[in-house]
């Protein structure tokens, strides 16, 4: 393999496209077209579309994230953990001439049912950046990973940005709220009240009579509700992430910065690696393994 490849990160509503030379980044480009929202185009056409002038058939393209699901180019099967992190690069499914999608992983006991596509490629990453015991990766579906140098043991997920989405947009907590603003006071209220009681079940209609009876700006719902959610969390997670393991958050940075302000008030220091770079260090490094 020359030393030019391809890394892409498909997800459901988006695709994110960088071209490598080494360790250099030359271009990287954007695409609306994830994998729910072809418009009626092949997967292989929208790759041609957004990598036109960047490869020949000798220029490897690795894909990861959803483009490998059920609803994506062609199932990638999942790796059952515990798995060694070296078999991620080793179990590539290839959709065509150098181009290859990166398999998820799965965890399937009577304790734990649990899957992850894209964030496999963060954990590669995250590894080489943030070497820690528990990888904390927040987003729409939270992971957490139980890992160590080698293998990835363990993994749970927490819906908290979907149930937030949900809540404020979709039941009677959220109904009627004005546009909703950033506010660092509603947010640390709703994190103590989240950490002192992470059973949230019957907390969350009392922030809709908070709102309905004065106690809380009506304009910092969304804020109050983000902060209960994830203290509750962290809080309810505790048992995952041992106090004398280490921790390393992966995330962007507004998601990464409520995070750690929720360890460090639950009396945990953590460290922080942003997502794109755990995403890239990680693709990199399983095209890397292609090449060899």
């Amino acid at each position: 393999m020359t030393s030019r490849y391809i890394a892409i990160d498909w997800g459901s509503t988006n695709l994110r496209a960088w071209l490598y030379q080494g360790e250099q980044c030359l271009e990287s480009r954007q695409s609306e077209a994830g994998v729910t929202r072809l418009n009626g185009k092949s997967p292989a056409a929208v790759l041609a579309e957004v990598t036109q002038n960047w490869r020949d058939g000798a220029t490897p393209v690795v894909m990861a994230g959803m483009v490998g699901s059920n609803v994506g180019w062609k199932v990638a099967p999942y790796l059952s953990v515990p798995a060694h992190f070296s078999a991620i690069g080793e179990r590539l499914t290839s959709v065509g001439d150098n181009i290859w999608i990166v398999p998820g992983l799965s965890v399937s006991r009577d304790d734990n049912h649990n899957v992850m596509r894209g964030e496999e490629t963060q954990l590669l990453g995250a590894r080489a950046l943030s070497p820690s015991s528990v990888y904390v990766m927040p987003g729409t579906h939270c992971k957490w990973v139980q890992a160590d140098a080698q293998q990835i043991h363990d993994f749970r997920t927490v819906m908290t940005g979907e149930l937030h989405h949900l809540l404020l947009n979709h039941s009677l907590v959220g109904a009627g709220l004005p546009e909703q603003a950033v506010s660092a006071p509603a947010f640390s209220a709703g994190l103590a009240r989240g950490l002192a009681s992470p059973d949230v079940l019957p907390t969350l209609f009392e922030v809709r009579a908070s709102h309905v009876l004065g106690n809380l700006p009506r304009e910092e719902v969304s804020e109050f509700l983000s902060g209960l959610l994830i203290g509750a969390e962290v809080a309810s997670m505790r048992d995952f992430a041992a106090r004398e393991q280490a921790v390393t958050i992966v995330a962007g940075s507004s998601l990464a910065t409520r995070y750690e302000q929720a360890f460090r008030a639950a009396g945990r220091e953590v460290s922080t690696v942003s997502g794109d770079a755990a995403f890239q260090a990680g693709i990199r490094s399983i095209a890397h393994a292609v090449a060899n």
